[in-house]
């Protein structure tokens, strides 16, 4: 009820945002906006009907956020407890390999030792001998000389007279062995060691992050030949009618693979086998497609090359590297937080070169070039492998 006219609400005021008596729009609501009060009431619980529909929909959305970071730790959780395991066993490994060595170390120093021993047991039981043998002649004289058999005297002096063969000792000496320089050398030993004993962990570890790599056809040059599950590819003479797409590489026997990366890590294996020429890597998504770029860091490009029975890091200036052996698969991993490629001969489980400091910025895609057919010599596809060459450690 109106309590000024005392007569029933039965519209609404929007300007003032009250309900009125007919009474009370005479009189002090001429120039409002009114409405029924069951309009405006009809209004209002469809207003907090969209409301309370959005309220929940929020609610909704941040129940998914509580189990998505819930998700998220719990993953975290299980990568740390793994990334432990993983230390805990490469630890056990390398301290195992130390102790291993320091005892061969010591073994070898206590051997040294043993043999300096023995070589002065050697000498000093030549002294004593010789000694023994002066303190005899000695003894001899001796008892010559205070003889008054003149005969007897006259007889022994040539025999007895003369100083009995002896060893020159003046030149002898037994050095004491010192150790300067050792301890040095030992680890510089075991550091090659370990370096040469380890790299299959690194690459393990590397390839936890493996991921499906699929060529992406509507960016390959029209002179590739790419396999129906977009693992292989190789070059032909002949251009293929295909559509100049702006994804399409025009100029460049070139072609991304469809995964990119732009957080985290990534690792793939590319078989290379029976190839005399091929590169490749990863490069930025952003490269210059449509025309011949300069492949080098500064351009966006990390890769590895293969021409001429020569391998090559293609940095801003190209590295000539030198490889024991020829790869026959090998892996590419990229962490992009830290800025790192690296690449590695998979069945030699060894690093073969290492990008580092990368300025990445952007999507990081799989770049492959399978390198010019030249007359069927190099017709032998790059293949992407579909299962990873585990390395026993």
């Amino acid at each position: 009820m109106c309590m000024k006219h005392d007569k029933l609400l039965e519209v609404f005021c929007k300007d003032d945002q009250t309900c009125v008596c007919m009474l009370c729009i005479i009189s002090d609501h001429k120039t409002h906006e009114v409405v029924p009060l069951q309009e405006e009431f009809e209004l209002k619980k469809t207003e907090m009907g969209k409301t309370e529909a959005e309220i929940k929909q929020m609610i909704q959305k941040r129940n998914l956020k509580i189990q998505e970071i819930k998700h998220s730790v719990e993953l975290s959780k299980e990568n740390t407890d793994r990334e432990i395991a993983e230390d805990v066993e490469a630890f056990t490994k390398l301290k195992e390999s130390v102790e291993k060595y320091q005892a061969k170390v010591i073994t070898m120093i206590e051997e040294k030792q043993k043999q300096r021993e023995k070589q002065a047991e050697g000498f000093l039981k030549e002294l004593e001998e010789e000694i023994s043998e002066l303190k005899k002649r000695s003894s001899e004289l001796e008892k010559l000389s205070h003889s008054e058999d003149h005969f007897n005297l006259l007889q022994s002096f040539k025999s007895l007279n003369a100083v009995p063969p002896t060893k020159d000792w003046t030149e002898v000496i037994v050095h004491p062995l010192s150790y300067d320089g050792t301890v040095k050398t030992a680890v510089a030993q075991l550091m090659t060691r370990l370096k040469n004993r380890f790299p299959e962990v690194d690459l393990t570890w590397a390839q936890q992050y493996a991921v499906d790599v699929m060529l992406d056809p509507d960016s390959a040059n029209p002179k590739l030949i790419l396999s129906d599950d977009g693992k292989q590819v190789h070059h032909v003479d002949e251009k293929k009618n295909l559509p100049d797409n702006a994804e399409r590489f025009s100029v460049g026997l070139c072609v991304f693979g469809k995964q990119s990366i732009s957080s985290g890590r990534f690792y793939f294996e590319v078989q290379v086998k029976e190839k005399p020429e091929w590169l490749f890597g990863v490069a930025r998504e952003s490269i210059n497609r449509k025309g011949l770029n300069t492949v080098s860091c500064k351009e966006g490009y990390w890769t590895l090359q293969f021409r001429g029975e020569k391998f090559f890091a293609l940095a801003d200036t190209p590295v000539l590297l030198s490889l024991k052996s020829k790869p026959e698969k090998m892996g590419v991993f990229v962490d992009y937080e830290e800025g790192l490629v690296s690449f590695y001969d998979v069945n030699a489980a060894a690093l073969i070169y290492s990008f580092t400091r990368c300025s990445f910025n952007e999507k990081i895609l799989p770049f492959f070039c399978p390198g010019v057919n030249n007359g069927g010599k190099n017709s032998t596809p790059l293949i992407i492998s579909t299962t990873l060459s585990r390395v026993a450690i």
